[in-house]
């Protein structure tokens, strides 16, 4: 569960990083207030907040087992450990 909280968080923090990396290029100042301005951030957000919806519906509809199928978690069986499988 860990890890799909943090992926989403770093998908949220993608637009950000490609905007500093627009202001490194470009010169800009990376760290200058003006650089940030409100409507840019807002907007920013928006599309970070678009990019984490997008990435949960995905991961809610194309991650786990098939239609009718049964989870049979990890076991010992005859003395040997047998994974976890989806029958």
């Amino acid at each position: 569960m860990i890890r799909t909280v943090l992926t989403e968080i770093g998908i949220f923090l993608i637009p950000f990083a490609v905007y500093a990396l627009f202001l490194a290029a470009t010169r800009s100042g990376l760290f200058a207030r003006s650089s940030w301005p409100v409507t840019i951030v807002s907007r920013l957000a928006l599309v970070a907040l678009a990019l984490v919806i997008a990435g949960l519906i995905g991961l809610a509809q194309f991650s786990g087992g098939g239609p009718d199928s049964t989870y049979v978690p990890a076991h010992i069986e005859d003395g040997k450990f047998v994974p976890g499988t989806e029958r």
